[in-house]
């Protein structure tokens, strides 16, 4: 596509946008990407607004607090992460945004809940379907994009670890120390949202994390439609690194081995390019989480150049006593790398 097709194509439709995860890393990428969505009072998508549609694809595995309650209860899919997203792509954060995420502190059967894990469950019992739940509940809170689950069906994770242990549920996973060998669902083989299906194939970038690469990121991928869908898919593919390692999880995982672990997973590739931090850690905050078996993933780029992988890299840390990514930095780097430049694309 050269430059005057390229033009042409953000005049009459903008671009669709694509990002696949779960936890924070997912909604955080969302919360700066919304900025860069068409608003309805724009007459065309321009340079600073080039998406047209942004949708997230959400895994449903967490086991957990509010959302494992609500799961076990009420034989429904976990709505935690789902709210998450939603909030983030508010047109209201200040308002409706805090109301969803208000966590009740008092009342029996209440405590820990989350007013938005509520709002989805009673949705879902007066509709009969969690997807259709997502889909009110973001037209009440006047979202910039569209929310799906990646599967409507009640799926759980289970991991082999390094010393040959099997442990079940998300939860379980996450607070193993032992390092993961392989992860999967149960039951292996689920079917994905059709919705989800016809997003990736219509897109054109398809983002990949931050969050936990075993618990958020792979579990989508381990659906074999979303697979294959991102594999066929002309688009770029790319997969925004985390900051940081997880105790346990990622354990003084490089890069490099974090694609590893995805590539082991899918015997496809999906990802070509990578988005990583390289921006310093201060040493204070360094050594308050190096304490808790956290440390800065390390950019090994030979490594990662040796996977067939495109390394991009900018300084994409926001510290507040934690470490973030820095959401409106990061959101405009990926709109100028891989949709305003057809050499990407």
């Amino acid at each position: 596509m050269n430059r005057s097709q390229r033009k042409k194509s953000l005049q009459s439709r903008g671009l669709r946008v694509v990002a696949l995860g779960g936890g924070t890393g997912l909604s955080a990428l969302l919360r700066g990407l919304k900025e860069h969505v068409v608003r309805r009072t724009d007459r065309h998508a321009s340079r600073e607004r080039p998406i047209a549609d942004l949708a997230a694809i959400v895994t449903v595995t967490d086991d957990g607090g509010s959302s494992g309650r609500l799961r076990r209860e009420n034989r429904m899919l976990p709505p935690g992460d789902i709210r998450n997203c939603m909030v983030a792509l508010s047109k209201d954060e200040a308002l409706l945004g805090r109301l969803f995420q208000y966590c009740f502190h008092a009342g029996r059967g209440l405590v820990g809940h989350n007013f938005g894990n509520l709002f989805l469950a009673a949705l879902t019992h007066v509709t009969g379907d969690f997807a259709e739940a997502v889909r009110v509940s973001s037209k009440v809170l006047a979202i910039r994009g569209r929310i799906f689950p990646s599967t409507i069906s009640n799926v759980h994770l289970t991991a082999t670890l390094a010393n040959g242990q099997r442990v079940s549920g998300e939860t379980k996973i996450s607070r193993s120390r032992v390092p993961i060998r392989q992860i999967q669902l149960v039951p292996r083989r689920v079917r994905a949202l059709p919705k989800a299906i016809d997003a990736i194939q219509k897109a054109d970038l398809i983002l990949m994390g931050p969050g936990s690469l075993y618990t958020s990121v792979i579990p989508n991928l381990l659906i074999p439609e979303i697979a294959q869908a991102i594999a066929r898919s002309k688009a770029p593919r790319v997969y925004v690194a985390n900051l940081m390692t997880q105790p346990g999880e990622t354990t003084h995982y490089a890069l490099s081995e974090h694609l590893r672990a995805i590539q082991r997973h899918v015997d496809k590739r999906v990802i070509d390019w990578v988005v990583a931090n390289r921006q310093p850690i201060s040493p204070d905050v360094a050594r308050r989480y190096r304490a808790e078996g956290a440390e800065a993933v390390l950019v090994d780029a030979e490594k990662v150049l040796k996977l067939k992988v495109k390394l991009v890299l900018d300084n994409l840390l926001e510290e507040h006593g934690l470490i973030r990514h820095n959401s409106p930095r990061l959101a405009r780097l990926l709109v100028d790398e891989f949709l305003l430049r057809p050499s990407r694309r």
